[in-house]
């Protein structure tokens, strides 16, 4: 019954925030200086030919007109249609969503498969000589660095120099996995490197933290490998903040993935989504927007039962409460 109430909770404040969203970015869409018609019409278009423009797609009715009939489309799937290209937006996010659910994958694995050990590496070598100070100095670099800074510098090597790897050329994996692969290593490894320093740190944390467990001076009294310690007593034990960590990433990465999809010349939906907000093609906007909020709460929710199943002392299923 706890868990039902948890999750009856957790929809009404999804769907709440989700309002809330979409709410705040219709408004803040219609606050930007220069609309829809004087975007596209130029700045010496006559007041009738804005007004014509603007009766062809519904701009002329309240600002709570519009929004009413917008979310009333959108509770029943229809996100509306590219003033632009005259697409259905929903078809238009759906063939962008491989290009930077591909992107966020691959940055995702490497910072589980490289910054976890390089974590758990610095915070077990804390306490040597020198024990760890590469490892906390790259994290430092990695979450300090900007994107566009570090991607900058990886478009022209690759460009002026050939080591092997294009520089835009998307091509999809199902037509091409090894051009697919050769094209998004290198978006994938610079939007990796925040992925990696920001969870190789918090990883760092943890371990730490657990380090002083008592069950952890037992361990070792016991005679136990460091290696059984490490896979046996540590890492499920320093798992739930790395774990809520890596889920935010992804959200992160799938929303945020704006700038290197711009310099590589990738069709993904943070650079269709910027694109949009230009040419204020408001349903591109109000549904890209709305994409990466709910994304971002089914992250959430993926976070809290997968650190209910790591420590059950944490999880809804045991308290029914949120974490």
């Amino acid at each position: 019954m706890r868990l039902f109430s948890w999750w009856i909770r957790r929809a009404l404040g999804a769907a709440a925030t989700l309002v809330g969203v979409s709410i705040l970015v219709f408004l803040a869409l219609r606050a930007m200086p220069g609309g829809f018609a004087e975007t596209i019409l130029g700045p010496f278009a006559s007041e009738e030919q804005q007004r014509e423009l603007a009766q062809r797609y519904g701009l002329d009715d309240s600002a709570l007109a519009q929004y009413w009939l917008w979310l009333q489309a959108a509770l029943g799937g229809d996100f509306g249609t590219s003033m632009i290209s005259q697409e259905p937006v929903a078809d238009e996010l759906s063939s962008r969503l491989p290009v930077t659910g591909q992107l966020a994958v691959m940055a995702v694995l490497a910072a589980v498969f490289i910054g976890v050990p390089l974590g758990v590496l610095t915070a077990v070598r804390a306490r040597a000589d020198g024990g760890g100070t590469v490892g906390r100095l790259l994290s430092g670099l990695g979450v300090s660095l900007p994107e566009f800074v570090l991607g900058s510098i990886v478009v022209f090597l690759f460009s002026r120099y050939a080591l092997g790897l294009s520089v835009g050329g998307y091509v999809p994996f199902g037509d091409d996995p090894a051009a697919n692969l050769r094209a998004m290593i290198l978006p994938a490894a610079v939007l990796s490197v925040f992925a990696i320093s920001a969870t190789a740190r918090t990883t760092r944390d943890a371990v730490l933290n657990v380090l002083v467990e008592p069950y952890v001076t037992a361990a070792v009294a016991r005679g136990e490998s460091p290696a059984f310690i490490i896979r046996h007593h540590i890492l499920r034990n320093a798992a739930a903040p790395v774990v809520v960590l890596i889920t935010t990433i992804t959200a992160y990465l799938l929303g945020g993935a704006i700038i290197v999809e711009y310099l590589f010349n990738l069709p993904g939906i943070g650079s269709y989504v910027v694109q949009a907000v230009g040419r204020r093609d408001y349903a591109v906007v109000q549904a890209g927007v709305l994409l990466a909020a709910a994304v971002f709460i089914v992250l959430n929710v993926v976070a809290d039962l997968l650190v209910g199943l790591i420590d059950p002392r944490l999880g809804v299923t045991a308290t029914g409460r949120q974490t």
